[in-house]
């Protein structure tokens, strides 16, 4: 019993994170907008299954980067408050991994949606 208490202590704390990841950062807000967006783009289009499963595996990919790349911000920025060249170029390689998914996201988006968008007109 004792373990099942913890896991879902365990739980309590992730979803404390996600709370804590949306209100923390501009970014964070602008990934869980266009999200939601192309949650509700899915909805309109009717996308496949396959298509389902590529678009939420690519949200929860730049989701999931974004808040290790905040977290290894707010961590390095406790480490190392003042500036340090080798700190930035971390924060910035942390970022770049952020800015790799969102463009990889940005194409299935398009395969996903541009030819249903073209259709329209």
């Amino acid at each position: 019993m004792q373990f099942l208490k913890e896991r879902i202590r365990s739980f309590g704390h992730a979803f404390r994170g996600v709370r804590l990841f949306f209100k923390s950062g501009p970014h964070a807000k602008i990934h869980g907008v266009a999200s939601v967006l192309v949650l509700i783009a899915g909805l309109y289009f009717r996308v496949s299954a396959l298509e389902w499963s590529l678009l939420i595996i690519a949200i929860v990919l730049v989701l999931a980067a974004e808040a290790v790349n905040t977290a290894l911000e707010e961590l390095s920025d406790i480490v190392q408050p003042d500036f340090d060249k080798r700190i930035g170029q971390i924060k910035d390689i942390s970022a770049a991994a952020v800015l790799f998914l969102a463009f990889g996201s940005l194409i299935i988006g398009g395969f996903v949606f541009l030819p249903r968008i073209l259709a329209l007109f």
